[in-house]
């Protein structure tokens, strides 16, 4: 199976399999957090700031979804009955999983094993990137880039320089 290709028929929506650009983009779509709010919920009875905290905490603190994401989906899954409310008429609604929403669950579990990966491998990369030694290297790397890249009029050899010792350091540590 490919990575960057899931099926999600008769689930809305694909998941969001590309490839990170930069930290702050979306890191899920509304698909994608649909079947982590299951996952969690299969696990037993959940309220929405317990889901949050779920996603936060199998990331490590490095993606936590706003309210604005959790609460709009768990009333679609609510809708989509593959979850439904315990107590409807409480201040915090209690979750619990349906028949389609084990069905949902089941029927895309591969999607589901790679979000989770995803997020977890970023708890990992969190944990080496903070190794005293490879911060300093990264930073070294960022300001020696970032000084000799903001210099005007830079001769199109020395870019070409620069983008080779790049890929040369990114091949070194793709193979190491």
């Amino acid at each position: 199976m490919k990575s960057q290709q899931h099926s999600q028929q008769g689930f809305p929506g694909g998941p969001a399999c590309g490839v990170r650009k930069k930290r702050r983009e979306k890191m899920l779509d509304a698909s994608d957090i649909r079947l982590l709010i299951l996952h969690f919920i299969s696990q037993g009875t959940a309220h929405g700031y317990e889901l949050i905290k779920s996603i936060e905490e199998l990331s490590k603190g490095e993606y936590s979804p706003s309210p604005g994401i959790i609460y709009p989906n768990l009333t679609l899954l609510e809708e989509m009955e593959c979850i439904e409310s315990r107590d409807p008429h409480a201040a915090r609604k209690a979750y619990s999983l349906t028949a389609e929403g084990e069905r949902q669950l089941a029927a895309h579990r591969d999607s589901l094993q790679f979000i989770i990966n995803r997020l977890s491998s970023m708890a990992v990369l969190v944990n080496n990137r903070s190794i005293p030694e490879v911060e300093r290297a990264i930073n070294n790397m960022r300001t020696a880039l970032n000084m000799r890249l903001s210099q005007l009029n830079l001769p199109q050899q020395t870019l070409y320089d620069i983008i080779d010792a790049l890929d040369e350091a990114a091949r070194k540590i793709e193979r190491s």
